[in-house]
């Protein structure tokens, strides 16, 4: 990404100009002069090679980029964006289009030949944005080359604008219109999508499921860039207000396209660290300029920064005073004319009559001390904060570049241990399995079974087919019959992350929405899948305890969890419980062989061979609806707007779902003659009553019961007394309880439910006061 940023923007240094015109001084009509080199036509100068030439290695960095999958899409925008806010700024000019054009001719070609990418660049939505601006660069340069040519005035240069940009839009229009229904352009992703929405969910609960993908916090940006998130303001204030010009602009784009785009998605935060660092060090190396400058003697006139703008300005004719231009600028043996004599004698006339206490040593001595003592003093002060940064920074990589499968934990004396077991377990996957092994695994880790163990894995981080994730977490959240019949035909061996905090049990609730998300008999009806959940105490609810996963996680550890031996043998446990391994047993044989003869390859030879799906699951993959995002407007599915409805209505309130879904679990218990003892409502009587006003304590209850009365959420309250009668009596560490806070906010309706359950409005709290005392101050 370095070298594109790096010969883009050295493509749009120096002149903008795509042909030379001289003008003499005595002369003030540009356009004859301009007509008068008509018969050179346009040529291309030097410096618009040079752009083509950097703009066409800017381009084969790109092409490096989309091979590495790199984030060639964001680097392909912001480069686009950049030349359109040149031209929408004034800034156009032949060397622009020369630069915009080799990188976009050159990237795009070479992009293409990417077996992945094929012809993405022009059909995808998120690369529509550069295309248009390329067409627009070539209209615009157009328009240019015949103003100058024809000598147009203002106004006819606008209305040969109107006329061609009109011409070209009712093109792309008929165009678009005739590809459009045949499904040529390919949709936003989800991903994308979600950084231009409101809310901080897609709709699709694969990209839901990744926690990177929330918005930042507000102390994200100390946390990454440190000190640096304070100098990025000055940084780009310094170069939008004085050193602004076609290459350094570039700076300006780029800072406000990261700073949006990891404002919304706190993963992308790691692409403000080039911009952070460029403006940071900006404003360091200015400060440490000005202070060498004040030191040695040296004067910078900032209106040199303003000539270097306009020397930068298409087609800008300059007026210089002559007697400010230095005499090394003068070749050698020009002779000076009058004027310019006339005005050096002045001006040497006027310093001899009264010299400047400036220009008297012992005032530069002192100018030279003060500036000395000043960056003393800098130096001192910022020391500290160069040290603590450099240790930070250290810090920081060594936490974010030590491998996560590895690292230190306590045991219960206290001992400090160091957790191999991933790699262990993939290192026994390496060592003690076939080489045509297949790993089912959740996606999260895909990369590592392929990267360390060796090993073919079902899925990892740049599988794209939703279809294809939510098949796998269909197969691990089934019942295990039902996930066996699927893996049979998928993998030999499945490999689950077990132990404790983000192992895959944890992780399942999401990939039961996954799976419903494309399978609707899952969870029919709830987009969510919240029937799939831990309850308080870690035990597991019906939909769960029934699953796949959950027997492969849990198998020997919870009392009653077994695994059907005849379909899955454990083959490898990891030494603290972290990984086990199991092969599957009864693998098709057929389906195995099948899709290792049925390999459909985009030509003969090559690695990109997207994987086709035995006929021993077409039978089930007849049950799925493909998934249809909001952005898909090209599928060829019906809509599914009840579903997405259902998703958000879903997430804006999860635990609302979740009460509905234990009470429903526990009904269901409750027919079977199932009920656990840490689920059975507590019998409400006098004697239990006494004993819940005698326990004053802050608890999950109680601070949900007190939400749901500030929120005046009566139906999910009385939902939670249906489920826990008991709960309308408890109270709170300083003696209240949910009748207190009815009568405190006015939640009459609540009053009179909770008076139905027998709570009494006479109790005191600690203060001693009732609730009806409370009444008076309602809201």
């Amino acid at each position: 990404m370095t070298s594109v940023f790096y010969f883009w923007t050295r493509s749009l240094r120096g002149s903008g100009e795509g042909c030379t015109i001289d003008v003499a001084e005595k002369d003030d009509n540009v356009g004859s002069y301009i007509r008068q080199k008509q018969d050179k036509g346009f040529e291309l100068s030097s410096r618009t090679k040079t752009a083509f030439f950097y703009g066409a290695l800017t381009g084969v960095a790109y092409f490096y980029m989309v091979a590495a999958w790199g984030g060639y899409v964001f680097v392909v925008n912001l480069v686009g964006a950049h030349a359109g806010a040149l031209v929408l700024l004034g800034r156009h000019s032949s060397k622009l289009h020369a630069a915009y054009s080799g990188f976009y001719l050159v990237g795009t070609a070479l992009a293409t030949r990417v077996p992945v990418v094929g012809m993405t660049p022009l059909r995808s939505l998120e690369q529509i944005g550069p295309m248009a601006a390329f067409f627009g660069i070539q209209l615009v340069e157009y328009c240019e080359r015949v103003r100058t040519r024809d000598n147009l005035t203002r106004r006819s240069t606008w209305m040969l604008r109107v006329r061609v940009f009109g011409l070209a839009a009712a093109a792309a229009a008929a165009l678009v219109a005739a590809l459009w229904p045949t499904g040529f352009f390919g949709p936003i992703s989800s991903r994308v999508r979600g950084l231009f929405v409101k809310h901080t969910k897609t709709g699709n609960p694969l990209v839901d499921s990744v926690a990177e993908h929330q918005a930042a916090q507000p102390g994200a940006y100390d946390q990454y860039l440190n000190v640096l998130a304070k100098l990025v303001p000055f940084g780009f204030g310094m170069v939008a207000v004085g050193y602004s010009n076609d290459a350094s602009s570039f700076l300006l784009v780029y800072g406000l396209t990261t700073y949006f785009f990891s404002h919304k998605m706190v993963r992308l935060i790691l692409l403000t660290a080039p911009i952070a660092s460029v403006l940071g060090g900006m404003v360091v190396g200015r400060v440490a300029g000005l202070c060498v400058e004040g030191v040695c003697g040296l004067s910078l006139d900032a209106w040199e920064v303003k000539d270097l703008w306009a020397e930068e300005s298409d087609g800008v004719v300059e007026a210089k005073i002559i007697a400010d231009t230095p005499k090394s600028e003068k070749k050698k043996g020009q002779k000076k004319g009058p004027d310019e004599k006339k005005a050096v004698d002045a001006s040497t006339t006027v310093g001899a009559v009264k010299p400047s206490i400036r220009s008297t040593w012992t005032f530069q001595l002192i100018v030279r001390a003060a500036w000395l003592a000043l960056s003393y003093y800098l130096f001192l002060e910022s020391k500290p904060h160069m040290k603590d940064f450099q240790e930070y920074c250290s810090s920081m990589a060594v936490q974010m570049s030590h491998p996560t499968i590895l690292f230190h934990a306590n045991t219960r004396d206290g001992q400090q241990i160091l957790v191999d077991d991933y790699r262990e377990a993939y290192w026994w996957l390496r060592d003690n399995t076939p080489e045509d092994s297949r790993i089912m695994a959740w996606w999260d880790y895909g990369y590592q079974i392929t990267a360390i163990a060796n090993r073919t894995t079902i899925a990892d981080g740049n599988t794209w087919n939703h279809e294809h994730i939510a098949l796998l977490g269909r197969a691990l959240t089934s019942p295990l019959k039902e996930g066996h019949r699927i893996a049979r035909h998928l993998a030999d061996y499945v490999l689950i992350w077990a132990g404790g905090g983000g192992d895959d049990l944890a992780k399942s609730p999401h990939l039961a929405r996954i799976a419903n998300s494309v399978y609707r008999h899952m969870c029919p009806g709830d987009p969510t899948c919240s029937q799939h959940f831990t309850a308080n105490g870690g035990q597991p609810s019906p939909m769960m305890e029934r699953s796949l996963l959950y027997k492969l996680h849990s198998n020997g550890l919870r009392p009653g969890v077994d695994v059907d031996k005849n379909r899955f043998k454990e083959v490898y446990k990891s030494t603290h419980g972290k990984v086990r391994i199991y092969r599957i047993n009864s693998v098709s044989k057929e389906s195995k062989e099948w899709v290792l003869n049925n390999r459909v390859c985009d030509a003969p030879g090559s690695w990109f061979c997207p994987g086709q799906y035995p006929p021993g699951l077409q039978k089930v993959l007849k049950e799925k609806k493909d998934f249809k995002q909001l952005e898909d407007f090209n599928a060829k599915t019906e809509a599914d707007d009840e579903y997405q409805r259902k998703y958000f209505e879903h997430l804006s309130d999860p635990e609302k779902v979740k009460r509905r879904a234990q009470i429903k679990e526990r009904k269901e218990r409750e027919a079977r003659g199932e009920y656990l003892m840490d689920d059975a409502p507590v019998p409400v009587t006098p004697e239990t009553i006494k004993e819940m006003n005698q326990k004053w304590d802050d608890t999950p209850v109680t601070s949900q019961l007190f939400k749901l009365i500030q929120k005046n959420d009566a139906d999910s309250f009385a939902e939670m007394l249906d489920a826990q009668p008991i709960n309308a009596h408890v109270r709170s560490k300083d003696g209240r309880g949910p009748m207190w806070w009815a009568y405190e906010h006015g939640r009459m309706r609540i009053v009179k439910l909770l008076k139905s359950h027998g709570v009494s409005e006479k109790a005191r709290d600690k203060d001693g006061m009732t609730p009806l005392d409370l009444k008076d101050d309602e809201l």
